[in-house]
């Protein structure tokens, strides 16, 4: 059997700034970008892994979630403690440059980490926390 990672899904709460971010900032191709019901889902992706994509979609969208269910992830995602994504690069102080430059969040500079890793942080425009690891 063989299994790959096709999609995750990260929340957003500004449809044109997360574009902006994920197209713009870290350079990704946009795979799809749907409304509907006055939503939006988006779907990036590395333009070097057509295989692999991220859906930003609007949190609290599912018919089941309750007013209560939208209000705590509202607040998980104002304090970036709702959704997490891993990515990683051959360049990590261009990355984090790139970054800073176009105005996202910075959480941690490139740092080695006790771990092993050489990696930074930082925060997309919905709060979600993406940690950018430095490949050797």
């Amino acid at each position: 059997m063989e299994i790959t990672i096709y999609e995750t899904f990260l929340p957003h709460n500004d449809p044109d700034a997360s574009l902006a971010f994920y197209r713009d900032v870290l350079g990704f191709e946009v795979r799809n970008d749907v409304g509907y019901n006055g939503m939006r889902w988006i779907t990036v992706g590395p333009p070097n892994q057509p295989g692999t994509s991220i859906v930003l979609y609007p949190p609290g969208a599912d018919p089941g979630t309750t007013d209560d269910e939208r209000r705590t992830i509202a607040e998980m995602m104002a304090k970036g403690t709702f959704a997490i994504i891993n990515l990683a690069s051959t360049d990590l102080d261009g990355t984090f440059e790139r970054l800073r430059a176009g105005g996202a969040e910075i959480v941690q500079e490139p740092t080695e980490q006790p771990y092993g890793r050489r990696d930074c942080a930082v925060r997309d425009p919905a709060g979600n926390m993406i940690r950018i690891n430095e490949l050797r």
